[in-house]
């Protein structure tokens, strides 16, 4: 299991423009986000076993990786360096746009990747392209 994540605005608060904050404090609060990213992967984790019991994640043995940087760049780095066959991804696109079914950040992983992806949709998705003519 794969989780990029980023302190939004930290190059910007480590800048000299912006002294509203030290180096330390910077640092404290990427450190608390990091810690709080990596705290709902192990909620992900213990809802992953409620579902599907303790004997199939002993069997799995999902790996966790939870790495600092852009979601669309760490991703595929990993999937190489770790050889992966398959990569899930959740994806939904935002924007409202009919027809735009994937976001911007999940298609631009699908371009990089040499694997197979199996894209999942939430609950209740319904997809805007239809079969028939309107």
């Amino acid at each position: 299991m794969v989780h990029a994540w980023t302190a939004w605005g930290e190059g910007l608060l480590n800048t000299p423009r912006f002294s509203l904050a030290n180096n330390e404090e910077v640092a404290d609060w990427v450190e608390k986000q990091r810690s709080a990213d990596a705290e709902k992967m192990q909620q992900l984790i213990q809802s992953l076993e409620q579902v599907l019991g303790s004997k199939t994640r002993e069997y799995i043995k999902p790996q966790i990786h939870t790495i600092k940087g852009e979601p669309h760049r760490i991703i595929p780095q990993v999937a190489r360096e770790i050889g992966a066959d398959l990569v899930v991804m959740g994806t939904v696109a935002r924007t409202g746009i009919p027809g735009l079914i994937m976001g911007n950040t999940a298609e631009t992983i699908l371009n990089r990747l040499d694997c197979s992806v199996l894209a999942v949709k939430p609950p209740g998705f319904i997809s805007p392209v239809t079969l028939e003519e309107q």
